[in-house]
């Protein structure tokens, strides 16, 4: 039997043909690995009606990735129950990378507490990203005659049971930063939930109620205007919406923060690869300057975190407004 040939005496067009031929045998293996993805429509969950903050940024992140990969990003608005609808719908579908949804705080970290639910919003969803944060601001009526948290809280305490504060509902996050608030400053305050934000702040433009915790989209108008005070925002740090306002955390309160944030999960069970991908191509969209202006115009500041982040999240928001929950007695209207 002949001696093989040294590589070093191989024609290069003989070398070019064993490349080839190598490149081909590999290629299954390649093609195996990082299947094609998506290859029909994609659902996207909105667990609440047309039109919010939530949805907004739903539409335009599914806008955007469709303009990049060239299949349809579908979104599907299964509005109830605080969004827990939306999320069982979710929970039911193949953990195939083709159902997304996108869900807030409220529906993500107060519902395990205020509701009996069908599934486990740990257990049964894969995190994807922490998409935004959305900042609340304290606002109070010019006739309450505070100009910061210390004085807020000093007058609480010389009229227990007189101040009100206002909110969009039982549960929401208003009501959530309300109660961490009087908890944490150990006040007598009532409580005035609505039926909405919207007649919460028209009560307290007229001078109805003493405060409230409001979007900061909402409430920075009529602070600008004169007809509220911004005492601070919910968040850790400030917001460049209202730079000159301080958190309530560095102005009379260490350690409060509270916000209403957004994220995008899938069905657990879903392959770390494709949720890796969506991660991936959220984190290049949310960097876009467009994305960031139109995100910025509806309050929202980004994160953009890794799935790991996001997961961290959850369980210690969930943790944290259980208590919240829980100490103030907080039931479902």
């Amino acid at each position: 039997m002949p001696l093989p040939m040294p590589l070093s005496r191989v024609r290069p067009s003989a070398l070019a043909r064993v490349g080839v031929l190598v490149a081909l045998a590999a290629a299954p293996t390649v093609l195996l690995a990082q299947p094609a993805w998506p290859i029909k429509p994609v659902r996207f969950i909105v667990p609440f009606a047309p039109g919010g903050p939530t949805d907004q940024t739903a539409r335009l992140l599914a806008q955007k990735i469709t303009e990049s990969w060239g299949q349809q990003i579908v979104i599907e608005n299964r509005a109830g129950a605080n969004g827990n609808i939306g999320m069982e719908q979710a929970v039911k579908a193949p953990a195939d990378g083709y159902t997304w949804v996108i869900a807030t705080v409220g529906t993500i970290a107060v519902n395990p507490t205020l509701y009996r639910l069908p599934f486990d919003m740990v257990r049964d969803f894969a995190p994807v990203m922490h998409l935004t944060n959305s900042p609340a601001v304290l606002v109070v009526h010019p006739s309450l005659p505070v100009k910061s948290v210390r004085e807020l809280i000093a007058l609480a305490r010389k009229r227990p049971g007189e101040l009100t504060f206002g909110s969009s509902g039982s549960g929401g996050l208003g009501h959530i930063s309300g109660e961490m608030f009087r908890q944490m400053a150990g006040l007598d305050m009532v409580h005035v939930p609505y039926k909405s934000a919207a007649p919460a702040l028209a009560d307290l433009l007229g001078g109805q109620i003493s405060m409230l915790f409001e979007n900061t989209i909402s409430a920075t108008p009529h602070v600008r205007s004169g007809r509220l005070r911004a005492l601070a925002v919910s968040t850790a740090t400030r917001t460049p919406v209202l730079p000159d306002v301080p958190t309530v955390a560095e102005s009379g309160l260490p350690g409060y923060s509270n916000n209403s944030w957004n994220g995008m999960l899938m069905p657990a069970g879903t392959p770390r690869d494709l949720v890796m991908r969506l991660n991936g191509e959220l984190a290049r969209i949310l960097q876009l300057a467009d994305t960031r202006e139109r995100l910025g115009a509806v309050g929202a500041e980004i994160v953009a975190s890794s799935p790991e982040q996001f997961g961290t999240l959850i369980r210690n928001e969930i943790d944290k407004l259980a208590k919240v929950v829980r100490a103030a007695r907080i039931k479902v209207d």
